[in-house]
C-alpha cells in the first residue's frame, strides 16, 4: 500500500502547482489501512483541516484509480518525534516566569486597519497560495515554515493579509509578543535610539522580547546599510530562537537596488508567495464583497462591467464604488450600467484600453529608437528611459498582464515592477518627466497613436 500511496503523490506532484504540492500534500504519510480506511498523517492540525477540505475528493479519486475504490479517507495529525520535547517522567513541562514582566507581554503592532481580516479577503487565482501560506503561519506554530515573504504591487492586498496574521495570531496565542512596523517605521526607531543611546534597548525590544516579527515593506531599506546590518543581527537571533518572521516587499530581494546579498539571504530563507493583479472572475468576486460590505446592491451587469474597466488594483475598485455609492445617493438615481459609466469617466479613459502594439511606435516614434531596442539588453540611458517609460504606459493605459509586458522587453516580472515605480517616482520629483508622460499619455487617450 505503501508503494500504491507514492505512486499517487507523485500523479499529484505532475498535476498540482509546485508550491501546492510542497506545502500541502507532499508532507502526507500513509499511517495505515483498515476496516476499508486509509489513514494519512498530517504535520498538524491546520494542515489536516486544509487537506480534508480541499484535497480529500482529489485524493479518493486517485485512490479508486488504483483499483482502491470504496474507501473511506481519515486524516490525523502525528505526533511529534520524541526527540523535540524532552521531559522527566511523571512532570509537566513548565514556562520559567521572568522577574518583573507582566502577565500580558507588550505589543507591537500599531493602527492596525479592523477590515483586513482573513474573512473579508477575496481568494483567487492570483493570491490564493499567499492566502493559504499566511492562514497557515498565523493559526499554526508547530507549521514547518517560520519564515514568509510575501511579494506584490502596491494595492494587491499584501498589507490586508499582513494584518490578518497579526490579528489571528493575538487571536489564537494573546501571549505571544507580536510586533508589526515597516521598514521605514524599524529604521526611524533605530535611529532614534541610536541618536539616545537607547540602542541596547532597541536590541533588547526586536532580539529577546519579540515573538513575531512582521515587517512591511521591506523594499524601503535600499541603500540603508546601517539598517540592513542590524535588521541582518536580528533576523539571526530570531531565526536561532525560531521565532516566526513575516516580510512584505513589491519587489524581490534580489532586485532592490543596494540590498546586501547577506540580508536578501536571510529574506528569501523561508517560504516565498506572491500576489498578482486579479483576473476578471477574482475581479468581479472583490466587487461584489466590496459592495455587500457598502450595502450597495449591485446588478449583476453593473459589477462585471467595473470589473472589466477596472484593472489596476483593489483601491482602484473601491474608489469607483465609493464614487458610484454617493453618486446613487445624492442624486436618487438607480444603479445602472449608465450610472457606472459615468463614474468609470473619471478613473478610467478611453487610453485605458489602447493597444500594446501602439504604445510601442508611440514611444519609439517619440525617442527616435527602433521597436528592437525595447527588448534589447543594452543598458544605457537613452535606451533604458524609454523602455521604462513603454512600461509605465503599457501598465497604465492598457489591460496586459505582467508577464505579457514581461515579454514584450524580454525581462523579468520584477524588473518590469521596477521599472514601473522607478517611473512613478520620477514623475513625482522631475518635471522633464512628468510632462514627458503627460504628453504620451494624452496621445494615447486621443488615439493618435
Amino acid at each position: 500500500m505503501k508503494e500504491i500511496w507514492e505512486e499517487i503523490k507523485n500523479e499529484l506532484r505532475a498535476e498540482l502547482p509546485k508550491n501546492t504540492f510542497s506545502l500541502w500534500i507532499s508532507p502526507l504519510s500513509l499511517v495505515e489501512r483498515r476496516n476499508g480506511t486509509i489513514v494519512l498523517g498530517c504535520p498538524n492540525r491546520f494542515s489536516k483541516n486544509w487537506v480534508a477540505e480541499n484535497y480529500r475528493g482529489l485524493i479518493a479519486q486517485k485512490l479508486d484509480k488504483a483499483g482502491i475504490g470504496a474507501t473511506k479517507i481519515e486524516f490525523r495529525v502525528q505526533s511529534s518525534p520524541p526527540d523535540k520535547l524532552l521531559t522527566l517522567p511523571n512532570e509537566m513541562p513548565q514556562q520559567l516566569c521572568l522577574p518583573n514582566m507582566g502577565t500580558r507581554p507588550p505589543r507591537g503592532y500599531i493602527n492596525l486597519n479592523r477590515n483586513f481580516t482573513f474573512e473579508r479577503f477575496v481568494v483567487g487565482p492570483c493570491n490564493e497560495f499567499a492566502y493559504s501560506a499566511s492562514k497557515a503561519m498565523a493559526q499554526d506554530f508547530a507549521w514547518g515554515y517560520n519564515t514568509l515573504l510575501m511579494l506584490a504591487g502596491t494595492g494587491l492586498g499584501k498589507s490586508h493579509l499582513s494584518q490578518a496574521m497579526c490579528r489571528k495570531i493575538l487571536e489564537c496565542f494573546p501571549n505571544k509578543r507580536v510586533y508589526y512596523i515597516t521598514a521605514e517605521d524599524f529604521t526611524n526607531e533605530m535611529i532614534s535610539c541610536l541618536r539616545g543611546g537607547r540602542i541596547e534597548e532597541f536590541k533588547k525590544k526586536y532580539r529577546q522580547a519579540c515573538d513575531v516579527l512582521l515587517l512591511e515593506e521591506v523594499h524601503f531599506l535600499s541603500g540603508k546599510e546601517k539598517t540592513q546590518m542590524e535588521l541582518g543581527h536580528t533576523l539571526d537571533a530570531l531565526f536561532n530562537d525560531k521565532k516566526k518572521i513575516i516580510f512584505t516587499s513589491s519587489l524581490p530581494p534580489k532586485d532592490i537596488p543596494s540590498l546586501s546579498q547577506d540580508l536578501s539571504s536571510r529574506l528569501t530563507g523561508g517560504l516565498v508567495t506572491t500576489i498578482e493583479r486579479p483576473d476578471f472572475e477574482t475581479r468581479v468576486k472583490i466587487i461584489r464583497k466590496k459592495a455587500s460590505e457598502l450595502k450597495l446592491s449591485l446588478p449583476g451587469p453593473v459589477a462585471e462591467l467595473l470589473a472589466e474597466k477596472l484593472t489596476k488594483d483593489i483601491r482602484q475598485m473601491e474608489s469607483a464604488l465609493n464614487c458610484l455609492k454617493a453618486k446613487s445617493e445624492l442624486l436618487h438615481e438607480r444603479i445602472t450600467q449608465d450610472l457606472a459609466r459615468e463614474v468609470l469617466r473619471y478613473l478610467t479613459s478611453p487610453g485605458d484600453l489602447a493597444d500594446m502594439e501602439g504604445i510601442r511606435q508611440l514611444v519609439c516614434k517619440y525617442y527616435k529608437i527602433s521597436p528592437q531596442i525595447l527588448a534589447s539588453k543594452s543598458r544605457k540611458k537613452i535606451h533604458t528611459h524609454p523602455r521604462n517609460i513603454f512600461i509605465y504606459l503599457c501598465r497604465t493605459h492598457t489591460e496586459e498582464t505582467l508577464e505579457t509586458i514581461s515579454r514584450a522587453v524580454n525581462r523579468s516580472h520584477s524588473t518590469v515592477l521596477y521599472a514601473f515605480e522607478t517611473v512613478e517616482k520620477k514623475i513625482r520629483a522631475e518635471s522633464k518627466i512628468r510632462k514627458e508622460v503627460e504628453f504620451l499619455s494624452q496621445k494615447i487617450k486621443e488615439g493618435t497613436l
